[in-house]
């Protein structure tokens, strides 16, 4: 294979003059007869039984496959609360990978407000106009209010792609990364690094799977019951149900005898020898872009396995690997809102297109653009919703 040429900067300008995506009309409009299908004065028919049936708007307006990739730009990638004009290339990009690999339109709604009220109130406005909301790049722990608000207060699902799609994408590296490590999911010690909107989704969907002991720590050190300093509303929530043993200490001792380093927190926060002292052969997931917790190439002296959020290190954890598809199925099934059992079989489905024979230590998850996952996702999502819906 021929090596690819280096990107450079003025390469990635010209791609992003003018925006990165368009409108396209489906249809053409050649003729009067055309214009008085598509508009008036034929269009007022369709306007009526709409008004007659609001649910109608799901089947004959572009809401049946249409998501808003809504942000305020206050946590945008690794770079912070840039605003929401400097939001928009990302929340361009991520709506071209809704089209390219799920087939769903999306369309990026960057906007001007920072209180949780006003946040609130413009999500719920759009939902008239869209089948589902991608929250992206809202910082913690705002975050966690807006979309347990919007969830109770919209009829159209909500997700927090910064949370969930991470949490998702993690548990899947992390079935197989057991398979390879012979362990179990209830036995292991897992530390996260980070106590942000992705730390507390990713420990919170590892509960789910069956974990018992996870311990989050933030720069002051672990996070549990009964801890006063720098904590906040979603610290202390999460420390109710995790770290069972209340340990304290640095993220360096409470290291000592896990199975499991998530890092979801900033660059080179670890040595490798700091490794030295987890349990034999751990698993390690330094998430942090674009330089991880740890070095990865080192952290093989120590780990069965290792995955980064860097797409030039085997085993890369990219939340792509979740969001199209899991729209793809809850547009496809009309389901109103994301639960537990969706996200926790959208891992698995992830998961499971990683065969015993690829399976190793350098491959626990598919490739990012592997073409099979968006549609194994939405058939797992679409089971669960019709699973949802039978037993209501």
């Amino acid at each position: 294979m021929s090596e690819q040429k280096p990107i450079t900067l003025e390469e990635v300008i010209e791609c992003h003059k003018g925006g990165k995506i368009e409108t396209t009309s489906k249809i053409k409009v050649k003729n009067k007869r055309d214009l008085a299908v598509v508009y008036t004065p034929w269009v007022a028919k369709i306007c009526e039984e709409i008004a007659r049936d609001p649910s109608k708007a799901k089947e004959l307006t572009i809401k049946k496959n249409t998501v808003a990739v809504l942000s305020d730009g206050s946590a945008i990638l690794g770079l912070g609360d840039l605003g929401p004009e400097a939001a928009m290339p990302v929340m361009e990009g991520k709506a071209m990978l809704f089209k390219n690999l799920a087939n769903v339109d999306a369309f990026p709604i960057c906007i001007n407000a920072k209180t949780i009220d006003e946040i609130v109130f413009i999500a719920k406005a759009l939902e008239p106009t869209f089948g589902g909301i991608n929250l992206e790049d809202i910082s913690a722990p705002r975050c966690f209010e807006i979309e347990e608000r919007l969830k109770r207060e919209m009829k159209i699902p909500v997700f927090h792609d910064d949370q969930h799609g991470t949490a998702v994408v993690a548990l899947a590296a992390l079935y197989n990364a057991l398979k390879i490590t012979s362990r179990n999911i209830k036995d292991l010690k897992i530390v996260v690094s980070g106590a942000g909107a992705a730390a507390v989704a990713v420990s919170k969907i590892f509960m789910s799977a069956g974990a018992k002991n996870i311990i989050l720590c933030d720069r002051n050190g672990a996070i549990y019951q009964g801890r006063t300093e720098h904590m906040n509303s979603s610290k202390e929530e999460i420390a109710k149900i995790s770290n069972p043993n209340k340990e304290k200490g640095n993220l360096k001792e409470i290291l000592k005898g896990a199975d499991v380093f998530i890092g979801l927190s900033g660059p080179n926060l670890l040595e490798v020898e700091d490794l030295s002292i987890m349990a034999k052969d751990p698993i390690i997931f330094a998430m942090s872009n674009p330089t991880p917790e740890v070095d990865p190439i080192g952290a093989k002296k120590y780990a069965a396995v290792v995955a980064t959020g860097r797409s030039d290190f085997p085993n890369q954890i990219n939340n792509v690997l979740c969001f199209p598809g899991l729209f793809r199925g809850l547009l496809d099934s009309k389901a109103e809102i994301v639960t537990e059992e969706m996200k926790l079989s959208a891992a698995k489905a992830i998961a499971s297109l990683v065969s015993e024979e690829e399976l190793s230590r350098g491959t626990i998850i598919p490739d990012a653009l592997d073409p099979r996952v968006a549609p194994a996702v939405a058939e797992a999502v679409k089971k669960e919703v019709a699973l949802l819906k039978a037993s209501k």
